[in-house]
């Protein structure tokens, strides 16, 4: 059964920036839904 689990979240696509729709470069389980720049996390 575990095997099943891991597959899933292995096989979840990328998420998306709600704002860009730049692909964001982290865990594809977690909560946030907008990208670094639209944080304004990074300089422009």
């Amino acid at each position: 059964m575990i095997e099943n689990i891991l597959e899933f979240f292995k096989n979840l696509p990328s998420k998306k920036c709600t704002e860009c729709g730049e692909t964001i470069e982290e865990q594809h389980e977690c909560y946030g839904n907008k990208c670094d720049k639209c944080l304004g996390l990074l300089d422009m």
